[in-house]
């Protein structure tokens, strides 16, 4: 069936459809920070970017990356149809990735970006990333 849209009328519905959040990998990365007692973290705040988790206090933002969306170099398959759409898309979310942690850290925060493969394989190395991150935070806020 033909699109009953111009592709321009097309991009700007489409661009209107905000996602729910990759609630798999959040949800795992959730279940880590509960798990291993990591308390003072909110969700989706109003930040550049908005992450996946703040640690207002300490100002760490967590990203929760799917290998798809943001081009893991372990993961990421380039789909057999419209390759160079995907290359494209994938491309300019990795482009925006490192604009909005370049953002973030301008304004003096750590940045943290989980890839989704990395929650699946190595849950307990992303955990202690996180503590020492946290941790270092904390010592630099001490002797301030």
């Amino acid at each position: 069936m033909a699109d009953i849209w111009t592709k321009q009328k097309r991009s700007e519905v489409m661009s209107l459809i905000r996602g729910k959040g990759n609630l798999s990998t959040e949800g795992r990365m959730l279940g880590l920070l509960r798990n291993h007692g990591m308390v003072g973290w909110r969700r989706h705040q109003s930040l550049p970017g908005r992450p996946d988790f703040v640690f207002r206090s300490k100002k760490v933002a967590i990203f929760v990356d799917g290998c798809f969306w943001h081009g893991c170099k372990d993961c990421y398959r380039t789909p057999k149809s419209n390759q160079e759409f995907w290359r494209e898309k994938v491309q300019t979310n990795m482009q925006r990735d490192r604009r909005v942690s370049r953002q973030l850290r301008a304004a003096g925060w750590s940045v943290i970006r989980v890839r989704e493969c990395m929650l699946k394989r190595r849950p307990e190395q992303v955990v202690a990333r996180i503590r020492r991150k946290l941790e270092s935070r904390t010592a630099a806020r001490m002797s301030e």
